[in-house]
């Protein structure tokens, strides 16, 4: 299989603590050495939450702004992707950093339940984060926790809020949410293929599951997500000591099945996403 394989690595997210892994990298430092690494170990995007010095969510657009300014520096080229999500703050505060102008953001298009409790994106909501998204020339990524809302990133994509080439990621292993399924995932990319025959997808596995999502998607031709966000364990008797050991185990599978890692510039010319001036 010739197509590159993009790999995301998602380096905090919102609920990992350095008590869980002291490896989960929290102060805006630690993050940008933490992606540097992966960068150099074959990751092309890095999807990026902050957090406040307690270790709690946060969307503070300063800290955004320092976070972006150091992987800019340091990863030259690497795709910078901010997320949006719910667990971060409520209604616009989620969106509040998104005039920094990253090259991809997150975008849930839809509402579905987590482990204790509602994921709510209300289509208010998601309108106005896909009218910021186009404002300020981002990419969305479309994070799928349920099968609708790949129904409805194409619908947002056929009528323009969503313009250009979509790009989705099926998430999965999430309890009370889209399960880790074989016959659920090749569904999901019959799906996308049918509704949107040009768009991207790539999936993330949560917990135990994140290596089986990824030799899904690497053998399967799409692209695929690694990181301590989504999993903080290389087996269930050792902690993952990085992000880049997490990603160096998606590139032994593109080995594995002789698909070559994207560079970050093929990553931009696959999602058609230009290097923006300085």
């Amino acid at each position: 299989m010739t197509k590159p394989c993009i790999i995301c690595v998602a380096i905090t997210g919102s609920l990992p603590k350095k008590e869980n892994n002291p490896a989960v990298p929290i102060t805006v430092a630690e993050q940008v050495e933490s992606t540097q690494e992966a960068f150099e170990a074959g990751a092309s995007i890095v999807h990026a939450h902050v957090r406040n010095d307690d270790e709690t969510p946060s969307s503070d657009p300063e800290k955004f702004a320092r976070l972006k300014e150091g992987l800019e520096k340091h990863c030259p080229g690497m795709i910078v992707q901010f997320s949006t999500g719910g667990r971060s703050g409520a209604g616009k505060t989620r969106g509040g950093m998104l005039p920094l102008e990253p090259d991809m953001a997150s975008l849930s298009v839809g509402s579905n339940n987590f482990p204790t409790r509602v994921y709510e994106n209300p289509p208010d909501l998601v309108d106005w984060l896909a009218s910021e998204m186009r404002e300020h020339h981002i990419k969305p990524e479309i994070e799928a926790f349920d099968l609708s809302h790949i129904h409805q990133a194409a619908a947002m994509n056929r009528d323009g809020r969503i313009p250009g080439k979509l790009y989705v990621q099926f998430v999965m292993g999430v309890k009370n949410a889209t399960p880790v399924d074989r016959d659920v995932f090749d569904y999901y990319i019959k799906t996308v293929q049918r509704l949107a025959p040009e768009a991207e997808w790539c999936a993330a596995g949560i917990g135990r599951h994140q290596i089986t999502v990824n030799e899904w998607c690497i053998a399967s031709g799409g692209h695929t997500r690694t990181g301590l966000e989504d999993n903080i364990r290389l087996d269930k008797d050792h902690l993952a000591p990085s992000n880049a050991t997490l990603v160096k185990r998606a590139v032994e599978l593109c080995d594995k099945y002789e698909r070559p890692v994207a560079t970050w510039q093929q990553a931009r010319e696959i999602l058609e996403i230009p290097l923006k001036a300085a």
